[in-house]
């Protein structure tokens, strides 16, 4: 997919819209998110030395997971983070880095769904985290948001 494929199936817009490419195959999703430089979060983290925010890396991975529920995913439909676990940053992510990320979905009970999911440049590991998210229909959103 293509990122004008991705808007179809995620409700993210730029700039908070993150996978640039993603696939799904054998349970598993691959995304790609190319670090060009020049994006809002890399803004004072850290002048002269940008390093992508690890809450933004975590966001990345959990974009990449919906993927996996592209049939799930439909006009209307927010996702909303749950929990995040287990989370490991273990290289800096910088511009010019392509981040390739590799989730799945580990259990499911309909609205809660929990993955796992891991990002590498260049073969080396940067992320890894265990999170959950619920995906909410239009008219279910109201009450959630309460």
């Amino acid at each position: 997919m293509n990122k004008e494929e991705i808007k179809n199936l995620l409700p993210h817009r730029e700039p908070m819209l993150l996978v640039d490419e993603a696939e799904f195959e054998n349970g598993v999703s691959h995304g790609k998110i190319h670090i060009r430089g020049d994006e809002w979060f890399l803004q004072g983290h850290f002048p002269g030395h940008p390093v992508v925010p690890g809450v933004m890396l975590c966001e990345m991975l959990a974009q990449s997971a919906c993927v996996c529920l592209k049939d799930m995913m439909k006009p209307g439909v927010l996702t909303y983070f749950a929990g995040l676990d287990k989370v490991r940053f273990k290289n800096p992510v910088h511009p010019g880095d392509t981040l390739e990320t590799e989730c799945e979905i580990t259990k499911s009970r309909h609205p809660f769904y929990f993955a796992k999911g891991e990002g590498r440049v260049n073969g080396q590991l940067c992320v890894s985290a265990e999170f959950s998210f619920v995906i909410k229909e239009p008219e279910e959103q109201k009450e959630y948001d309460r």
